[in-house]
Order: structure tokens, then C-alpha cells, then sequence
């Protein structure tokens, strides 16, 4: 027998956990249903509330009825008192005595209901403003519900490996592209040294390069004389000799 009450006990634990499980993943959803339900209740508290100020106005209006009444037949029951006529004014004071027990009877149910009237109001009103209160933290809780599921999702194995492979597709193609600029950049050097162009170039940055003349060059060669003018000289020697 203890070891089947155990078994039983361990079914009961299971389906707790599995129940605890289900109300777990439908947190957000259970909440949205009770503040939904809680705004329904109030809803009920309000129409209850507008009903029993609707009963009390109804009350005090007509002990004000009353009242008025009693005024008026107190007045009509000295008339009669002063005329003599007792039996009138017996009548009226019985009429008086009628409504100043309605009266008594009354005006302390409109106070109560006045009482209750604002003693409901402050509990909707509080209910109300807790009601705001949880809606607003069920709003924070869904935003945070959803950057957690984002962050989880990123954090998860299949997540992961897809950004790894993402890592690495662009290290691939980085690669890739250094390795064409590199080939590019030794071909472009390889034709140079081949051609000779190189060589060329260093030798125009040396300002030894063949054929180069700079300002001073120039300037040299302006002023110096003209191979014309010996050749003529040379010539009208050898026409003397």
C-alpha cells in the first residue's frame, strides 16, 4: 500500500508540474484574461452602484415628500386647534405622527445608503487605479517577454551556428578579396620589372633618367653658344689655309 500511495503521489506531483508548466507558458495570456475579467467586475460595481444612488435619491426625495407633508399638516392641525374643532385636529396630528414615523423609519436607510455609496465609489476608484497599475506592468512584461525570446533565440544553438556561418562566409570573402588584390598588385610589379618601366621610374625619381631635363637644363642650354657658329669658324680657317 506505500509504495502505491507513493506511486499516486508522484502522479499528483507530475500533474501539478505539468499544470504549473502550462500556466507558465500562458502567463502573459492568463494575465490579459484576468484584467479583462477585472474589468468586467468593475463595470458590474459601477452599474450596481449607479442603481443604489438611483434607490437613495428615490428614498430621499420622497422623505423629503414627507416631510414637507408633516409641515404642512402640523400647520393645519393648529388651525383646527384654534377653532376648536379637536376631533379635525385629532385627525391631522394622527396624519403627522403616520409620516414622522415613515420619516424616522427612512432617513436613517438614506444615510446608510449615502455611506455605502461612498464607501463603493472608493473601492472602484482604487480598483480602477490598480487595474491601470497592472495593465501597465503587464505592457513592461510583454516588451521584456519579447527582447528575452529575441535574446534566447539568438543565444540558441541553431542561432548561433547560422551567425557563425555568417561570421565566417564574410571572413571567406575578405580573404578572397586580399588575396585578388594582392595577385593584381604583383602582376602590375612583374610587368614593371619586365618592361623595364620600373627601373625607369627609379631613375626619374633619382633625376638620372635619360633625356630628363629640369629648368636648369634649360636654362644652361639657352645660354650656352651655338655649335653653328663654330662650325662656320672651323670652315673659314680651313679656307684661309
Amino acid at each position: 500500500m506505500a509504495i502505491w500511495s507513493k506511486l499516486f503521489t508522484l502522479g499528483r506531483a507530475g500533474a501539478n508540474e505539468a499544470a504549473t508548466a502550462v500556466v507558465d507558458a500562458n502567463a502573459l495570456r492568463i494575465l490579459d484574461q484576468e484584467i479583462r475579467d477585472a474589468d468586467k467586475a468593475q463595470g458590474k460595481a459601477r452599474d450596481d452602484l449607479a442603481g443604489l444612488v438611483a434607490r437613495r435619491r428615490i428614498l430621499e426625495t420622497e422623505v423629503e415628500s414627507f416631510r414637507s407633508q408633516a409641515a404642512k399638516y402640523e400647520s393645519s392641525a393648529r388651525i383646527a386647534m384654534e377653532k376648536g374643532d379637536m376631533d379635525l385636529a385629532r385627525q391631522v396630528a394622527q396624519r403627522v405622527a403616520d409620516l414622522e414615523q415613515d420619516i424616522a423609519m427612512k432617513a436613517p436607510q438614506v444615510a446608510e445608503m449615502r455611506a455605502a455609496e461612498d464607501s463603493i465609489h472608493k473601492a472602484v476608484a482604487a480598483t480602477d487605479r490598480k487595474i491601470e497599475q497592472l495593465r501597465r506592468e503587464v505592457e513592461v512584461v510583454k516588451v521584456n517577454e519579447s527582447v528575452q525570446r529575441a535574446q534566447a533565440t539568438v543565444a540558441s544553438s541553431a542561432a548561433g551556428s547560422s551567425i557563425g556561418s555568417a561570421a565566417q562566409s564574410l571572413a571567406r570573402i575578405r580573404e578572397r578579396q586580399a588575396i585578388r588584390g594582392e595577385t593584381i598588385r604583383a602582376a602590375g610589379e612583374l610587368e614593371d620589372r619586365r618592361t623595364g618601366a620600373d627601373l625607369d621610374e627609379k631613375l626619374r625619381l633619382a633625376g638620372i633618367l635619360p633625356g630628363q631635363s629640369s629648368a636648369d637644363d634649360v636654362l644652361a642650354r639657352l645660354s650656352a653658344p651655338k655649335p653653328t657658329l663654330q662650325i662656320e669658324q672651323r670652315d673659314d680657317t680651313s679656307r684661309d689655309n
